[in-house]
């Protein structure tokens, strides 16, 4: 559906609207390309035209998911790139037109703990894998047939369009290409975040990361960014090395070319003693316990601390 105007405002503001979206049916299932009806915002909210969105592994996990959180029928996805179609009541921070990033930590920009430089997780409207909105806890999608459609993460971006709360979106630089906008709403900002924000890299320093997918090399640019010396990139991958390159990692290590010598005794070596910031970007609880062993001693909290920082926006 185009986006036009009319004295100012676009046509379908204030008016449900029909567009298409991939709705998981059952878990596991392939998603079904539908027909759905958005509701116009309430108070709060905005409507936004989805124009790229992109697949976080947080989507296939929940889309697998046979109990709740889990729920279905419900529209995934969540890293996404989109314009305002139209705001409802008391919406101050977004107008129409306006190119915008749904974020799915809310920011109220109320409350103590979002006021706080020390934190980002709201007080005011806590992070759950909640399959409604917020404020009224309901949801504005539904089939053609009344049925009613799940949110994921307050954002539901596989969607033409969605509706989204105002403290679960920011505006953003229009000329930034919305297939590099995109990656914004989650993996750049966890990665960049969780160096940058949580850990505080210092300059000079060295820096391990487990795992160079797309969180990982987010974390190598937060580093680069930091003033970091030595970022050494850890993978099963050798390929992940020239990639790695160009975010900043200067030295790699394949896990799987370590013969009986465990991957943190190797980073131990080549750092004499252990890098000063460790982070696991995999998930995986074995890695994990690498980066831990392989933090400089001085350093232990530093692994911990990062992982927490995971899902810390910059």
């Amino acid at each position: 559906m185009a986006l036009t105007k009319q004295n100012g405002l676009s046509k379908t503001a204030g008016k449900p609207i029909r567009c298409k979206a991939a709705v998981a049916r059952k878990a596991g299932e392939p998603l079904v390309i539908e027909e759905v009806i958005v509701a116009p915002p309430k108070a709060h909210e905005v409507r936004l035209k989805i124009i790229c969105t992109s697949l976080c592994y947080s989507d296939i996990t929940f889309w697998r998911m046979k109990e709740f959180p889990g729920c279905f029928p419900r529209i995934m996805g969540h890293e996404a790139f989109g314009v305002v179609e139209s705001v409802g009541e008391k919406v101050e921070e977004l107008k129409e037109g306006d190119s915008a990033v749904p974020i799915f930590l809310t920011d109220c920009m109320d409350c103590v703990d979002c006021k706080s430089k020390k934190s980002n997780l709201c007080s005011k409207f806590p992070f759950e894998v909640s399959p409604l909105l917020h404020r009224d806890e309901t949801s504005r999608f539904t089939s053609v047939d009344g049925e009613t459609l799940h949110h994921f993460l307050y954002i539901s971006s596989f969607s033409e369009y969605t509706v989204v709360d105002v403290a679960n979106v920011t505006k953003i630089d229009p000329e930034i290409p919305p297939n590099r906008a995109c990656l914004f709403s989650c993996g750049v900002s966890t990665g960049v975040g969780a160096a940058w924000k949580t850990a505080n890299v210092e300059p000079g320093s060295t820096v391990a990361i487990f795992g160079l997918g797309a969180i990982g090399l987010a974390v190598a640019e937060g580093a680069r960014l930091c003033g970091a010396t030595r970022i050494i990139g850890v993978d099963i991958n050798s390929d992940k090395f020239d990639i790695g390159k160009q975010f900043g990692v200067t030295e790699f290590v394949n896990s799987k070319s370590c013969g009986d010598k465990p991957v943190s005794q190797v980073i131990i070596e080549m750092t004499n003693g252990g890098a000063d910031y460790c982070f696991e970007c995999v998930g995986l609880a074995t890695l994990v316990q690498e980066a831990f062993a392989c933090c400089r001693k001085f350093l232990l909290f530093s692994t911990t601390l990062c992982r927490v920082g995971e899902k810390q926006l910059f």
